[in-house]
């Protein structure tokens, strides 16, 4: 690839201002042989040593090897995926013309929300590339996105699969010279029944021989072996198993309230001085809206995030809530995995999740970036049979309680 318009926006930048001291047992990132476009970026993020996984993983596929990695949320795979596109993309020469339309690198993950993190991640880490990214998500204006792709030369797609078989189906994209890529969080999508779009997509894609892939994914079932045998060549597997599956910096709490206690509790918790800022779990979508509009009737100030809410009104509340106009957030946990939100003091756990793996990424959204927080969950009788495999999962005893007296006012 030709330098000269890419490395304009670091001509003044020297990369040798940027010093790490080395510290057993880490890795710098100036210790990869990165692009200086993208260290550029890393430094400007105030990233200095990689994440466990990055650590791992990195030196792999900075070669071009295929991977497989299995990491929960909040390991910093995006980086680690997004640094090895970032890099790769700037150290070859695509070759021929470039023709609108035909993606160098494609990144798929399976909600809106989890497509945005990455995107603006990417925003991030690639701004001194001059490298496009483009975001292609469904229930937002397909003809707005289309516009994107086609003002210029996209060279990173990040997308959820249905959308972006609506562009090849429609010829409005081409995946035929696709160099990498990228599919974040495997299981979730095998969960939510898109394999077999995934598959098509892959399909539309060079053989995995000629692309390198990187496969991510929180569990490893049988089913996401075999899928991750099909799409990748010769990979390097690397395994992240979370310090503590909970992180220590959340009070978990779990309250023993028949069925019908559970809204009055969720009231006097919302209604309490500490609960800053809320996010509400519910496990159905109509359980999210029927909890939604009880709570507005309250008259507690409320967004509802859930898969049948359009993405528009979804960016807005999400907006809202980061930006304190609304202070509790009614979601599902599909549209619950892609809200980063620093400052959440409170989760509550309306409905216990029926898989572990929730409870884990539910609790996880308060208590980030070194700030305390509680997570609430309600036991009742009709789920706190759900309470061992949480435990199994945690490797350690919930203490179930009743609510404070105060609570139950």
């Amino acid at each position: 690839m030709s330098n000269s318009k890419k490395s304009s926006p670091n001509a003044d930048w020297d990369p040798t201002q940027f010093s790490v001291a080395p510290q057993e047992g880490k890795t710098r990132f100036h210790d990869l042989d990165l692009r200086p476009e993208l260290m550029r970026g890393i430094a400007a993020l105030g990233f200095e040593y990689c994440s466990p996984i990055q650590a791992q993983i990195l030196p792999h596929t900075l070669q071009g090897h295929d991977a497989i990695g299995k990491a929960q949320t909040g390991t910093g795979k995006t980086a680690a995926f997004l640094i090895t596109v970032f890099n790769d993309l700037l150290s070859h020469d695509p070759g021929s013309e470039r023709f609108l339309a035909e993606p160098r690198a494609v990144i798929i993950a399976p909600t809106r929300e989890l497509v945005m993190q990455i995107a603006a991640d990417a925003k991030e880490l690639g701004a001194y590339t001059g490298l496009n990214t483009v975001t292609l998500i469904g229930g937002a204006d397909y003809q707005k996105q289309l516009n994107k792709v086609n003002a210029k030369v996209t060279d990173i797609v990040v997308a959820t699969p249905g959308r972006l078989i609506d562009f090849m189906q429609r010829q409005d994209l081409f995946l035929d010279r696709v160099e990498t890529l990228v599919l974040d969080e495997a299981d979730r999508m095998l969960d939510m029944g898109f394999i077999p779009q995934v598959k098509r997509i892959v399909r539309a894609t060079p053989h995995k021989e000629d692309r390198q892939t990187l496969l991510f994914s929180a569990t490893f079932t049988q089913d996401i072996i075999n899928l991750a045998a099909q799409w990748t060549y010769e990979p390097v597997k690397i395994e992240i198993e979370p310090e503590r599956v909970a992180t220590a910096t959340v009070d978990q709490r779990v309250y023993l309230v028949a069925s019908h206690e559970r809204l009055k509790v969720l009231l006097n918790v919302l209604r309490s001085d500490e609960a800053v800022s809320t996010i509400v779990f519910a496990n159905r979508r109509d359980q999210v809206r029927n909890l939604h509009e009880k709570l507005r009737r309250a008259g507690i100030s409320c967004g509802i995030l859930s898969g049948e809410v359009t993405q528009a009104k979804r960016t807005k509340t999400l907006q809202d809530f980061k930006d304190g106009r609304i202070s509790v957030l009614v979601a599902t946990d599909v549209a619950g995995r892609g809200i980063h939100v620093d400052g959440v003091s409170h989760v509550v756990n309306y409905n216990l999740p029926e898989d572990p793996e929730d409870y884990v990424h539910r609790i996880g959204r308060t208590g980030r970036a070194g700030a305390s927080g509680v997570s609430i969950s309600f036991a009742s009788e009709d789920d706190a049979f759900l309470l061992p495999d949480i435990e199994a999962l945690l490797g350690e005893r919930l203490k179930c309680v009743s609510p404070p007296p105060e609570l139950m006012a």
